[in-house]
């Protein structure tokens, strides 16, 4: 047996770089990350995401649904988890910032189950469960396509800029913000303005301002 596969083989043993340990980071990083969805809920502080992903959850907690946050949390959960598998590289901000810590909580909120998101100790639960699938999905994914050909050992978990597609939704949340009511489209015009003005991105101002005055001009 050369050198080389005798190294390979040791790889594949190793904690840090077999297979079997990623779900745990995984799981790990997930908690985290759901439990921090759980602090915003009732403190209103402690998400860890961008502040135009953490408006498309504020809004919905002030009654304007759970649809957008949902769906752009899921897409980018399920996009991620395919390219992970694919890549060997799982993006945090995508999957676990975006999709456990909003997508997920958002679609559980829509549903009205809203015990993992209000009990810190259930957050905890639940968040390492969603991380331990995910990590097991990806895994899995890798061993019927790139890992058949034992090019890769585990796989690895990176911070991205996934995210930074959020800054697109800026235009259709003042489209829709404009359809529900002139008020509310007027805030989300003022709001995206003043958050291109600060170089921030327009989502997160164009929510927040529909949420302003939103208050005041009720549908």
């Amino acid at each position: 047996m050369s050198n080389n596969a005798i190294t390979d083989e040791m790889y594949k043993k190793n904690f840090w770089y077999a297979d079997w340990s990623f779900p745990i980071f995984v799981a790990l990083l997930s908690a985290g990350v759901f439990a921090g969805t759980h602090m915003y809920y009732v403190y209103k502080v402690g998400a860890f995401n961008e502040v135009a992903i953490v408006a498309l959850l504020e809004a919905g907690l002030q009654g304007s649904g759970y649809g957008a946050a949902a769906a752009f949390g899921a897409s980018f959960l399920f996009a991620r988890i395919l390219e992970g598998g694919l890549v060997g590289v799982l993006d945090i901000g995508g999957s676990i910032m975006t999709g456990v810590g909003i997508g997920i909580p958002a679609l559980l909120l829509g549903a009205g189950i809203v015990a993992p998101i209000e009990n810190f100790i259930l957050s905890l639960i639940v968040g390492l469960l969603i991380g331990l699938l995910i990590g097991a999905i990806v895994i899995g994914i890798k061993k019927f396509t790139v890992g058949q050909a034992n090019s890769t050992f585990g796989s690895d978990i990176m911070m991205g800029a996934g995210n930074s597609a959020g800054r697109f939704l800026g235009p259709l949340i003042i489209i829709s913000a404009a359809t529900a009511s002139i008020p509310i489209g007027i805030g989300s015009i003022i709001g995206g303005a003043l958050f291109y003005l600060w170089g921030k991105p327009v989502a997160g101002g164009a929510i927040l301002g529909a949420i302003a005055l939103g208050a005041f001009f009720p549908l």
